[in-house]
């Protein structure tokens, strides 16, 4: 039985959330106004350096990138202040999830993804509820039908990538943290350009997924973290059939789905 593996549901979440502009230079608006708070020099901030270089990868327009290194400075405190604040819990089946927001309202987030948690049939934990599960981890995700894939794996083997994994037409790419915006670079520099370059929350442990309302909840409630305007990334440890997981999308696609 095919399966959905947790690159493709990364590569698969990313792709739907880049559907939504709007979400995604709004987006990089905050991750480049929270680097800026450490320094708005991109020169001497290494942090804002890479936000921008992001942004731009993604078309975010130059005006938007000024207005978000501009707006904190570099010098803001106080309760307004962009914070990153990561929320655990679990989904229906007992699938664990990871959910890192930035946000300058923690009490608005905070009720925003509780709803959501339990308007899926969710439950929303303490810190450290379910994050022992996962490590974090820079991804690299670059399309195998662009690039050749022996290629693109003795260019990795010359860097510090900690793993490379052919899965159908993805190429993925694990690295450290710390590693990921100069195995980036090097890839860049051989013009091979990725389609995805994230710090992810990758599970060790996989649950499996086989009853279709489960599964149909679980996808709308990632869909629903997904939208939201705070969150910045969400990661889950499901593993659902690539046939299932097809008939819940087909499914969503003909049908207004509440609960």
């Amino acid at each position: 039985m095919a399966r959905h593996s947790k690159w493709h549901n990364i590569k698969h979440r990313k792709a739907a959330q880049d559907a939504k502009k709007g979400k995604v230079y709004s987006l990089h608006s905050k991750l480049i106004s929270l680097a800026a708070q450490k320094g708005a020099d991109p020169d001497k901030n290494a942090s804002l350096f890479a936000a921008i270089a992001k942004a731009k990868a993604d078309g975010v327009p130059n005006d938007n990138i000024d207005r978000a290194v501009k707006k904190w400075g570099g010098d803001m405190s106080g309760e307004n202040q962009l914070q990153e604040i990561v929320y655990e819990g679990y989904g229906p089946g007992g699938v664990a999830i990871i959910v890192h927001t930035i946000t300058d309202n923690k009490n608005r987030t905070a009720s925003n993804m509780r709803h959501i948690f339990t308007k899926y049939g969710g439950d929303m934990g303490q810190t450290g509820s379910v994050s022992w599960i996962f490590k974090r981890k820079g991804v690299i995700i670059v399309d195998a039908e662009k690039y050749n894939y022996d290629t693109v794996e003795s260019l990795v083997f010359e860097t510090s990538a900690e793993d490379i994994e052919l899965d159908g037409t993805t190429v993925s790419i694990t690295t450290s943290p710390e590693d990921l915006l100069d195995i980036t670079s090097t890839l860049q520099e051989k013009d091979i350009r990725p389609e995805m370059s994230e710090l992810e929350y990758i599970a060790e442990n996989d649950i499996e997924i086989t009853d279709f309302e489960k599964v149909l909840k679980l996808t709308k409630m990632l869909e629903a973290f997904d939208e939201d305007e705070d969150v910045e990334s969400v990661s889950s440890n499901e593993e659902i059939s690539e046939e299932l997981q097809t008939e819940v999308d087909e499914f969503i696609e003909k049908n207004t789905f509440r609960t």
